[in-house]
């Protein structure tokens, strides 16, 4: 086992080095396509999921969860398959105002071309989940709409608070599907218990067509309820350029109003370079919503910012946010970006300006820019990752890398996969934009912890074995702590639990070399 080191440093944020960055998964396979949560009744409640290889279950969905804003971890979960020998992947969360967790995922078999798209829920901050509900299902249409995931959900407070929306794609597994290519929209309006029957979110005159065969669309839910989502089309009757479509609807999906947010003839062609865009809608400013996309505009692949300050109808001229020289010839990629509440804009990439050459195949690291709400300007380039990384092969297949980033509260919380210790897993990295002390620790491994917690459920007293337990702190279902103490590395322990109330609460126990977190049950005893 590893020993937890603990560095605590004075985070300057534009500094080159941003400290140690975490690695959360520490898999020995495979580990993949990582996404972010933090809850927004709790910031210092983080979720990460990703994909994961498990013993005889092949790709499974796995989960940590932190409860100190990143500080330490939860031992990682996993989500079981749906039957048979399927195969999970494309995770994304969602947090709802009541700290309520919602992950969508694909479960499939490629042989048989089966599978569908799943949400679970979480009411305990990503320790355990509830029963999967289906979304949509690979025969629900001829186009296989299971690949790509995005899950979104309102939390504006108005009439159609806490509805969830996912879309969807065609996949590249399953075979030929024939053209014309759809996204897909399907809602949930009871807490994703069920979901309503799916549509297409492309409609006549704004239509795909038949050439993107994945076009992808990414979602966002502003603060005043209104969907939002973005698509690609090529439809030479409707635009003679490629271009990319805003769909937004004001009543939960009943209607949606189209409008294009860009044409060019400029495309990214580099079929490695991971093609990824996003829309963002600002929770100061329900008016003003961000498209992060990735262009050739000065003969290399760059990231670009485009904005609408009236709700997607017009679009601003494109914003270049990496600032190494332009036209030369240096790629970059994988782009995430995220709104702070107060309408603060941060934006991370894979960046390939130290790199030993120009192409896809060469080393790179992970950098990002960020402009304060109100400000005119970006600031420059700052890099996040702590390591240059050589390239490995394994980042040319779709899908084996990714990122995300949430900003809360003036703090960056990223998370992105690369293979600097020879294999893909998932790295984490917290900064304080305000220049503040940050403390930063390397996370216990996966393996499993010699702690016994018992009895549970229990009654008026807990006992806790295990070694060299340095403390222990229990939260209630809420995230507030109800016990914490220090131990002087000893064995074992008693707690008095007399005065718990009957519920859920959590464990977390640290030890000299790792944590563990436990799910304990508070029973309330007949008295006679």
């Amino acid at each position: 086992m590893k020993t937890i080191v603990t560095l605590v440093f004075t985070v300057l944020f534009f500094t080159v080095s941003q400290g140690q960055n975490q690695n959360i998964s520490e898999g020995s396979v495979f580990d993949g396509e990582p996404y972010l949560a933090v809850n927004p009744a709790n910031s210092e409640n983080i979720v990460i999921a990703w994909m994961g290889y498990l013993p005889y279950n092949y790709i499974v969905i796995k989960t940590r969860a932190s409860f100190d804003g990143g500080q330490t971890w939860s031992a990682v979960g996993y989500i079981p398959h749906i039957a048979g020998m399927t195969q999970s992947a494309d995770p994304s969360l969602v947090f709802d105002n009541n700290g309520n967790l919602f992950l969508s995922y694909v479960d499939y078999d490629q042989p048989s071309e089966t599978g569908a798209i799943y949400v679970r829920k979480s009411t305990d901050g990503g320790l355990t989940w509830g029963a999967p509900a289906e979304v949509i299902n690979a025969s629900s249409d001829i186009q296989c709409p299971v690949d790509r995931p995005w899950i979104s959900i309102d939390n504006s407070g108005g009439i159609y608070n806490g509805n969830i929306y996912v879309t969807s794609m065609p996949p590249r597994i399953f075979g030929y599907l024939p053209p014309p290519y759809h996204p897909y929209f399907i809602k949930s309006v009871d807490g994703g218990q069920t979901f309503e029957p799916w549509r297409y979110l492309d409609t006549t005159n704004w239509l795909t067509g038949s050439y993107i065969r994945q076009p992808m669309p990414v979602n966002c839910v502003s603060g005043d309820g209104t969907f939002y989502a973005v698509y690609p089309s090529y439809v030479y009757s409707q635009n003679p350029l490629p271009q990319f479509i805003i769909a937004s609807s004001s009543d939960a999906g009943n209607s949606f109003d189209y409008h294009t947010v860009f044409a060019s003839s400029e495309v990214v062609s580099d079929t490695l370079a991971k093609n990824s865009y996003l829309i963002l809608s600002n929770p100061s400013d329900y008016n003003h919503l961000a498209f992060i996309f990735l262009g050739v505009k000065y003969g290399d692949i760059d990231v670009f910012l485009k904005e609408s300050f009236d709700r997607g109808i017009t679009w601003s001229e494109e914003i270049r946010l990496n600032d190494d020289e332009t036209g030369n010839n240096i790629m970059q990629d994988l782009l995430w970006a995220d709104f702070d509440t107060d309408g603060d804009l941060v934006a991370l990439w894979r960046d390939r300006r130290n790199g030993s050459d120009t192409t896809y195949e060469t080393a790179s690291e992970i950098w990002g820019t960020f402009r304060k709400n109100r400000e005119p300007e970006f600031v420059n380039n700052f890099k996040i990752s702590d390591t240059i990384v050589a390239y490995d092969t394994v980042l040319a297949s779709s899908g084996n890398d990714f990122m995300c980033v949430k900003l809360r509260n003036d703090t960056l919380n990223a998370v992105w996969g690369d293979t600097r210790n020879g294999k893909l897993n998932i790295w984490f990295q917290q900064i304080g934009i305000d220049g503040s002390i940050l403390s930063v620790k390397e996370l216990a491994d996966t393996e499993n912890y010699d702690v016994v917690v018992y009895p549970n459920p229990f009654d008026e007293k807990l006992t806790v074995t295990g070694t060299d337990i340095e403390q222990i702190k229990i939260y209630d279902s809420a995230g507030k702590i109800v016990y914490f103490s220090r131990y002087a590395g000893e064995n074992t322990y008693i707690i008095d639990t007399e005065n718990f109330s009957q519920g859920v609460f959590f464990m977390e126990i640290k030890e000299r070399s790792n944590i563990k977190t436990e799910k304990i049950v508070k029973y309330q005893r007949i008295r006679k």
